[in-house]
């Protein structure tokens, strides 16, 4: 997490630099709405009890609730397959795979700091809060009998923070980076 934290102030005072030279800003001049926005992103998210990063496809729709701040459901997809040492004395010990399928759902919050920062219209900078629930499905291997729990540890509930940018490509796209205590993505931005 210290090295995403790392990364997404370095990535924000690059374009924040780059930006400023851009364009000339004039004090109260942002009528820019952020939202009836369609943010499709594909990532690396990092769970512990996995030990290793596994890809996630990510889904939002952002809606202005006030100025310089969004409302975004959210829903995200990963799939991975581990395996789990397991026997008994009826059982050999041995390695047994299972597959786990987790959709995230929940909702996002988020500021704009263009104004602020005086971002060229081509950028906009942020930071987001997210929370929401973890729907679980997991598949063993034929043959295990052990608990089906993956992580007695791991709740469903789950609370990220986030730190972003988006470039605009047009007027209707863009693409943004969403760096994240739970799943980073990179990505399209639709403006509809």
């Amino acid at each position: 997490m210290k090295t995403q934290l790392i990364l997404a102030i370095l990535f924000l005072t690059l374009l924040t630099t780059s930006s400023s030279a851009q364009t000339s800003w004039t004090p109260g001049t942002y009528p820019e709405k952020f939202g009836k926005t369609l943010n499709l992103g594909i990532g690396i998210g990092y769970y512990g009890y996995i030990n290793n990063n596994t890809p996630v496809l990510h889904a939002d729709f952002e809606f202005d609730v006030a100025k310089n701040l969004t409302v975004a459901p959210s829903i995200s997809f990963y799939t991975y397959q581990n395996y789990y040492y397991w026997g008994n004395k009826n059982q050999v010990y041995r390695d047994y795979s299972y597959r786990q399928t987790v959709i995230p759902v929940g909702v996002k919050v988020t500021y704009y700091f263009d104004e602020l920062l005086r971002a060229s219209a081509k950028w906009d900078f942020y930071a987001a809060g997210s929370a929401g629930v973890a729907i679980r499905n997991t598949v063993w291997e034929s043959g295990y009998e052990g608990d089906a729990v993956i992580n007695h540890s791991s709740s469903n509930l789950y609370i990220d923070v986030h730190a972003g940018a988006e470039f605009h490509m047009t007027n209707k796209l863009g693409l943004f980076l969403d760096l994240s205590s739970g799943v980073s993505t990179f990505g399209l931005a639709i403006h509809l």
